[in-house]
């Protein structure tokens, strides 16, 4: 029998039909079945950190400042401030991780953002309280709840209505000591003394206008992952174009180049080194949108251009490795490490006090937990070293490492075994 020339096979090519292709089962399996897992792994990751925070919620770190000098009330061994404390901190809720503090360290952990809000009773608290039943009352007793919208508006607001809700209840049962002592009272007085304290908001560790309401760290931060992401799949499409191991479509143009003979661990090497290239490009250019362009509020511009330099490397490092380990999967593996499972367990929307417990574990090494620590620390807490930049730096570096251990030890590895990418062709 004769063999088939190259016109029938063309003929057969173009004779095939979407139609009779889609009645082939085998074609739908393995993009159904990665979808399907994609779509429901993407469900149950993104919303299963968000569904239930008040459920959720476990220590938040909150301050209980008790600043009241006043003696005690008449047949009572302690005055209110330390009643009050005393119960607040007592509560068995789990919610609150109260930390009972001066007013000079709430300050301090609020400036270094170890503490989401705080409770603060004044010094003369016992005696403004006292003063309600005789003719000195000048004023309500105040309780100042503070808050710390540095370190997000959903954590702040969190740490808000917790403290709220306990100097509501203190004032409660402040009020019923008072009525029941002075039941002769008019129906005016009475309504005062039942709800005695006022409850007083204030921000306890300001942020710029330009902030996002705390959430411009989690944006900026996000930048920079997907800036490290795209940018390293991108020159790694690139670089494997333009050595002949991959083919370049644009439109209806298909081009192959000649395939230039290049070990794994040299490929390697030269998508790692133009990826610490290009970062230069990349995290300049995303500062200048977000603060020349945009008007980010930002401080520390040298310092922030180093760090998201390194951020990003770092990323993009870490990319290349995967890619390079795990062939035309990487990209799906990489996503997953740095987006799908990072966004979740970053705790920069969303504080991981007020989510389950799977998240808090990622965010023991999901890279972008310990970036978004790092960013947050410079744009919004003065660039402390104990507001999280210490860590996030260390993480950044045993990142880099671990990418770069990684990725060669792979290579290397294929190199040695003779698995190579593919047999050269000459040009």
């Amino acid at each position: 029998m004769a063999a088939d020339s190259p016109s029938d096979h063309a003929r057969t090519a173009a004779g095939a039909t979407a139609a009779a292709l889609l009645r082939r089962p085998r074609l739908w399996v393995i993009p159904a079945v990665l979808s399907g897992l994609l779509a429901l792994l993407l469900s149950l990751l993104y919303m299963g950190g968000i569904v239930n925070p008040n459920g959720d919620l476990k220590d938040l770190p909150v301050a209980l400042v008790n600043s009241d000098t006043g003696k005690p009330l008449t047949g009572q061994k302690q005055n209110l401030g330390t009643q009050i404390a005393r119960s607040i901190a007592a509560d068995t809720s789990g919610k609150a991780d109260w930390r009972q503090l001066t007013r000079a360290k709430a300050q301090d952990e609020l400036d270094s953002g170890k503490i989401y809000g705080a409770l603060v009773i004044p010094a003369d608290f016992t005696a403004s309280v006292a003063a309600l039943t005789t003719a000195d009352a000048t004023a309500r007793p105040t309780m100042t709840v503070l808050t710390n919208p540095g370190m997000g508006s959903f954590g702040s607001s969190l740490a808000s209505k917790l403290t709220t809700a306990a100097a509501q209840q203190a004032s409660g049962a402040i009020g019923k000591q008072l009525t029941a002592a002075d039941a002769q009272s008019g129906s005016t007085a009475k309504l005062l003394l039942a709800d005695p304290v006022r409850i007083e908001t204030q921000v306890g560790h300001p942020i710029g206008d330009h902030s996002g309401l705390g959430l411009t760290a989690f944006y900026y931060t996000l930048l920079l992952v997907l800036a490290g992401f795209m940018s390293a799949n991108l020159i790694g499409t690139g670089v494997d174009t333009a050595l002949g191991y991959a083919d370049n479509e644009i439109g209806p143009w298909h081009t192959r180049r000649p395939t230039v003979p290049i070990s794994r661990t040299q490929t390697l090497l030269l998508k790692m080194g133009m990826t610490a290239g290009i970062t230069v490009l990349t995290t300049t250019l995303v500062m200048v949108a977000t603060i020349a362009i945009l008007d980010m509020d930002a401080s520390h511009l040298p310092l922030l251009w180093v760090y998201s330099y390194c951020a990003v490397l770092a990323v993009g490092l870490g990319v290349q490795a995967i890619n390079a380990a795990f062939g035309g999967i990487g990209q799906l593996i990489s996503m997953f490490v740095f987006i799908v499972l990072g966004l979740p367990s970053s705790g920069a929307t969303v504080p991981l006090h007020a989510v389950p417990g799977f998240y808090r574990f990622l965010s023991h090494f999901e890279p972008m937990r310990q970036l978004s620590d790092g960013v947050r620390a410079i744009l919004y807490f003065d660039a402390r070293a104990d507001a999280g930049l210490t860590r996030a730096w260390s993480m950044i570096a045993i990142g880099a490492a671990v990418g770069l251990l990684f990725g060669f030890f792979m290579t290397r590895y294929y190199d040695r075994k003779g698995l190579h990418r593919m047999t050269p062709q000459p040009a």
